[in-house]
């Protein structure tokens, strides 16, 4: 049996690949770099190790690092998670040789579907469909762009070796054509070393259906069911469903025999998923992941089964635990992937501290997989998830509601979140009756993403934690009080930066005054935990309260109030900087030379964070005078990155 196990990976796939382990009697090792000295998935480990800075290229996908920490670690396996090496065949080789158990399936099947085109051959061969596309080894940018003319528009850039929505771009004209293609390669080459692309044509409202495979290494292969996960959003998944709705059984059934097909053409071992477009009864392969997927916790809810225990134990050269016949499905499941993003920015991604974070209780049919903690940073560095949130229930309806309902318990300040969003999503009537395309969230952004909170609330909420806060802190000398007068009721003008509040004290309780309205309130304050009574109504709400602002967390809603402060401007006072860093980041490219004439909208430069690439434009017709930063550099938020002069 195997009994020391390093997970060569971090956040929370790495915790959660240590609960199987340790639940199974293994010893855990795990790595970090600089980034992740102090994160959960350290601390959590029997025995971790130091692989370098935080960039992964100089930590994480440095195979011979992790390779030289197992060999001096004395680890007998190694689990790769997801991302990262996973599905790197050079490191599952170098495992196998180093005589080191590979958590994974055979370097030789990484390899033949590494390559979605030698993949898209292989299923061919294996009489699975396929969508209409080039997927050939030729590079050449006018050779690929005949090819598009073949497959006809829109057509779709997808990176050979990759996946997650890297080097991906859809492309609906000729003209953009190879703009496109220069992105998505160096994407491409930034997140996978690799820049080879395929073309497909971009089918129009799919839903994307991927089937769980398992299969050890006596010939034994079974699948576990499927799950849904068409709601996307930048080509990546945001809540995930199992089984898919909306399947017959004869369907369900053909997917899971063509997904077993497609792994015993590569003669696979452990867990893998078979990706397909499914466009009515019709269903066209896309690719298949060989390694465990972010969304494997459905399929764990509805077969009550641990796929990282199947996946230990099939390393350790063991029998699948379960037959075919034996695998039964029950109830519904769903995950929804807590981002630190911002929705009403393009779910531009977020770094920072999360100076509170709070999660539902554990309950029946309520799991929560994080690998960060209140305090933890979000680093500029990693993919911003911050967290899994996964519901199970007796049907699809009541899976769907306790999703709702978990969420709203979801409680996160210091950056921006999609709680919000993920609630309006679950919520929405579409998406609760039916099954979604793949352009669901595309088609009803504006609804999701509008802020819809209770905003007179919300700023009743901060008045009485800022009044809770206050006498807390003893503020009790009437000359503190700039409203004070005596013999009448203390009064005072809260200092929010952009709400207009008056506050007066009578007894015990408070009068609040906003916008033509005014509330009778009593408060409590317990650390994070407010406690209203607004105009009789009982109301419970998180806070965080800092020199600069008041965060709110109440149900799925994050509401922020700035303070005034001699360093405080109005946001009316400036308009951002459409060339400004909104992120984190690295300059990729400059686009335009100096000099040149622009106009509005123009592309100026692009940056890299968070493994993807952004795009700035030109604010105005002018001239460029001048780049602030050469290609390579790293840049902070806000950074400006040219300077456009205008006409």
């Amino acid at each position: 049996m195997l009994k020391k196990i390093l997970i060569a990976n971090r956040g929370e796939i790495a915790c959660r690949v240590m609960r199987s382990a340790k639940r199974l009697g293994l010893s855990t090792v795990a790595v970090y770099s600089d980034a992740d000295a102090n994160a959960m998935h350290v601390q959590q480990a029997d025995e971790a190790y130091h692989i370098g800075p935080a960039p992964s290229k100089d930590s994480y996908l440095v195979a011979e690092r992790i390779l030289d920490v197992a060999k001096r670690a004395g680890a007998d396996c190694i689990h790769p998670g997801y991302g990262f090496l996973s599905e790197n065949e050079a490191f599952a080789q170098a495992c196998e040789q180093a005589d080191i158990a590979f958590i994974g399936p055979l370097a030789s099947s990484i390899e033949a579907m590494g390559s979605k085109t030698r993949a898209k051959e292989i299923m061919a061969e294996a009489n699975v469909p396929l969508v209409p596309g080039y997927y050939g080894k030729q590079q050449d940018t006018d050779f690929l762009a005949q090819e598009a003319e073949k497959v006809g528009y829109p057509v779709l850039i997808k990176a050979a070796y990759g996946g997650g929505g890297k080097g991906m771009r859809v492309v609906r004209e000729a003209s953009e054509f190879i703009s496109a293609l220069e992105g998505a390669k160096r994407e491409a080459a930034a997140s996978f070393g690799n820049d080879l692309v395929l073309l497909e044509r971009f089918v129009d409202k799919p839903r994307h259906v991927e089937v769980q495979v398992f299969a050890d290494s006596h010939g034994n292969c079974v699948y576990l069911g499927d799950r849904d996960c068409s709601l996307q959003r930048r080509h990546q998944k945001v809540i995930e469903e199992a089984p898919a709705p909306d399947l017959s059984a004869e369907l369900r059934r053909e997917m899971g025999e063509a997904a077993v097909r497609c792994a015993q053409a590569i003669n696979y071992r452990g867990a893998g998923t078979v990706e397909f477009l499914l466009c009515g009864d019709e269903f066209f392969f896309m690719e298949m992941n060989t390694r465990l997927q972010v969304e494997h916790p459905v399929t764990e809810m509805v077969t009550d089964q641990d796929l990282v225990e199947w996946q230990i134990r099939v390393a350790n050269n063991e029998v699948l635990p379960l037959t075919q016949d034996e695998i039964r499905l029950s109830g519904h499941s769903f995950e929804a992937r807590i981002y630190a993003e911002d929705p009403q920015e393009n779910f531009m991604p977020c770094s920072g501290v999360l100076s509170h974070l709070g999660f539902p209780q554990a309950k029946d049919g309520v799991r929560i997989d994080t690998g960060v903690q209140q305090g933890d940073e979000i680093s500029p560095f990693y993919d911003p998830m911050i967290a899994k949130l996964i519901v199970h229930g007796r049907d699809r309806r009541t899976a769907l509601l306790k999703l709702r309902s978990a969420l709203a318990e979801v409680h996160l300040a210091g950056l921006k979140s999609n709680i919000a969003f993920l609630h309006h999503l679950a919520g929405h009537p579409a998406f609760s009756t039916t099954a979604p395309d793949t352009h669901f969230i595309d088609t009803q952004t504006e609804t999701l993403t509008a802020s819809q909170a209770p905003n007179d609330l919300l700023v009743c909420l901060a008045s009485a934690a800022y009044l809770a806060h206050q006498q807390a802190e003893k503020v009790t000398s009437p000359w503190q009080l700039s409203g004070f007068k005596l013999n009448q009721p203390r009064r005072q003008a809260l200092p929010f930066a952009d709400h207009l509040v008056i506050a007066e004290a009578s007894g015990n309780q408070w009068q609040v005054f906003y916008q033509d309205l005014d509330h009778t309130m009593d408060v409590r304050l317990d650390g994070h935990s407010l406690v209203a009574n607004l105009d009789g109504k009982r109301l419970l709400a998180d806070v965080v309260i800092t020199e600069e602002q008041i965060t709110v967390m109440f149900g799925p809603y994050q509401f922020d109030v700035a303070l005034k402060s001699k360093h405080y401007v109005s946001e009316h006072e400036h308009q951002e900087a459409p060339l400004a860093a909104p992120l984190n980041g690295t300059v990729v490219k400059h686009l335009q030379s100096v000099g040149a004439q622009v106009s509005k909208g123009d592309p100026v430069v692009v940056i890299e964070a968070m493994k993807m690439e952004y795009t700035l434009n030109a604010p105005f017709d002018g001239t460029l005078t001048s780049y602030c930063f050469d290609e390579g550099e790293l840049v902070s938020h806000g950074a400006m990155l040219a300077i456009v002069e205008e006409a």
